[in-house]
């Protein structure tokens, strides 16, 4: 079949079962984008920056968990993209991003846009290459989406140049294949592993993202459930377990190592699986594990085993599979005695689960709901979990307002809530729209805080352009909030007292008014600024058939007095 590299590339993707592509044109990826109108079965989703292509992909893969594409324009477009490919890049998202390139023919000249590009994306990916001649056009495609979507999963950019697409491509195209990694550690290994946890008082679990990419949920829970193990998190991102099982304990820190080491250190016999411990900002540089503690480690990324901290019995495999193996040998070994135990610490884990959702959700709505500024975000959670369809997919980035989210809305069903992973900010609102592409006929609300939501506010156009019915919520403190939490805490530390907040984390003059923002893209919206406009504005947005904006007003530490007094404020 004779066909230029613009259509090769367009039915490559085709053969390996894309359907849809998030994307931001350029003039140097014209011809591309052209081919596309002749391919309907290649849905675009037009995004206006880079950054939001990238985000609305890895959201997107993280929801099917397949391959996503992002395609972006040349070195500046990369350029934007950055920091969303290191997002994709820390979290392992399958993305393959196509950039594009005037052409290799251009490359001495120093042209406008002219740049390094392999160069640029290789820090963010986990392969980046150019194509430079059009007999390798599909075979370079084909080992790229294999790249990405062989654990460690991970984003792959391909650089397009203009000139080589504009050639004819004679390579069969044909899907790709990748291999099967579903393989499981020696059975000696499984065993020792499980004589070692058996014989542990306090056995501990810390789980990552590599449970849910194996979607080893259910061999995760039997284990703890045999054992008796309480259950952390470690930078997660995906439901790895069920927020509401009575063994889950919830996340170590992701700012402070000071804040993870006394949860790490409560074990006597450590299972890690599918992360690698610990990916804090600041983490602890000693020893993090009890004085005589064994550590056990699971995951298909070899990198991620003893790469900071002791393990006693490292194991390369498929989580499910592992995990699976694992349960088996425990279930052999069990006496009564050892059943009594772990059911006795189920029953203790029960009570205190109990004690701990009570409290959060006390401390979620404390505030007077009745008078502006007096708003919590637990006032609005709790009517959102009441009014919202069982099934609602939810994309969490309100960071500090994120644990009053969760005392309510607790997390039980895999693929229905995701959190922001990374360190990159405006997850939510660009997340939404892939996760909305994933499932177009299910409810999905991205919540997000005000600093967060500014850097993508674009995607509510694209939400618009596509008809997708997000339900955008941003939790509207008027600061940066998480950074207030921060250097309260370097403060604290240093024993530093009586100092405001540096008005660089104020952001409340002037207001940021996202309802009123909304409409500018073509998105309808609401206002909340007191309990009683909580209920009416998501009714409305749930009954409305397109995106809609909760803007939700909430109490606040800024000083919009103080703002331009002196000169560079």
């Amino acid at each position: 079949m004779t066909r230029t590299g613009h259509y090769a590339v367009l039915d490559q993707l085709l053969a390996d079962g894309v359907t849809k592509i998030f994307g931001n044109p350029g003039t140097v990826e014209q011809g591309l984008l052209d081919a596309l109108g002749d391919r309907p079965a290649l849905n675009y989703v037009l995004t206006l920056q880079e950054s939001i292509a990238v985000y609305a992909a890895d959201a997107y893969a993280r929801s099917t968990g397949g391959l996503a594409v992002a395609q972006i324009h040349s070195s500046p477009g990369l350029g934007n993209a950055i920091g969303a490919m290191y997002q994709a890049m820390r979290g392992q998202s399958p993305i393959l991003v196509l950039g594009g390139d005037a052409g290799i023919r251009y490359q001495a000249m120093d042209a406008q846009m002219a740049a390094d590009l392999v160069s640029m994306a290789r820090p963010v990916t986990k392969w980046a290459t150019m194509v430079t001649h059009p007999g390798s056009l599909l075979r370079i495609l084909r080992r790229a989406i294999k790249v990405a979507l062989t654990p460690p999963m991970g984003p792959v950019y391909v650089c397009l140049p203009q000139d080589i697409l504009d050639e004819i491509v004679t390579e069969t195209v044909r899907p790709t294949q990748v291999p099967d990694t579903r393989v499981a550690p020696l059975a000696s290994q499984i065993a020792l592993a499980a004589d070692m946890l058996v014989a542990a008082e306090r056995p501990t679990i810390y789980i990552g993202d590599g449970v849910a990419r194996s979607r080893a949920q259910e061999q995760l829970t039997r284990v703890a459930e045999l054992l008796g193990a309480y259950v952390w998190g470690v930078d997660g991102g995906d439901l790895n377990m069920s927020w509401r099982h009575p063994l889950w304990r919830g996340q170590t820190g992701h700012m402070f190592g000071s804040h993870s080491l006394p949860i790490v250190q409560s074990g006597d016999c450590n299972l890690v699986v599918g992360t690698y411990m610990l990916p804090e900002v600041f983490p602890e540089l000693g020893d993090i594990y009890a004085e005589g503690a064994k550590t056990i480690h699971i995951d298909l990324d070899a990198n991620a085993i003893g790469k900071n901290h002791q393990v006693d019995l490292g194991l390369l495999g498929d989580p499910a599979t592992a995990l699976a193996a694992l349960a088996d040998a425990l279930a052999e070994r069990m006496t009564p005695t050892r059943a009594a135990l772990s059911q006795q610490r189920m029953k203790q884990g029960q009570v205190r689960s109990t004690q701990d959702n009570e409290s959060a959700r006390a401390n979620a709505t404390l505030g007077d709901r009745t008078i502006p500024g007096g708003l919590h975000f637990g006032h609005f959670a709790q009517e959102l979990v009441r009014l919202a369809p069982q099934d609602t997919i939810i994309f969490d980035e309100a960071l500090t307002n994120s644990p009053a989210l969760t005392a309510f809305v607790q997390p039980d069903v895999p693929g229905q809530y995701f959190q922001t992973r990374g360190g990159s900010l405006g997850t939510a609102l660009a997340g939404g729209i892939g996760l909305q592409a994933s499932a177009p006929h299910k409810t999905v609300f991205a919540i997000s805080g005000d600093g967060g939501g500014m850097y993508v506010l674009q995607s509510l156009w694209s939400a618009a352009r596509h008809n997708m019915p997000i339900k955008f919520v941003i939790c509207n403190n008027r600061s940066y909030r998480l950074l207030q939490a921060n250097i309260s805490q370097y403060w604290a530390e240093r024993g530093i007292t009586d100092r405001p907040f540096p008005i660089s984390f104020d952001l409340s003059k002037p207001a940021l008014d996202f309802a009123h923002i909304a409409r500018g893209f073509g998105v309808q919206s609401a206002q909340v600024e007191t309990g009683d406009q909580i209920i009416p504005a998501i009714e409305r947005a749930l009954a409305h058939p397109g995106p809609f904006v909760i803007d939700v007003l909430l109490e606040s530490n800024v000083h919009p007095e103080l703002i331009g007094v002196k000169c560079g404020q």
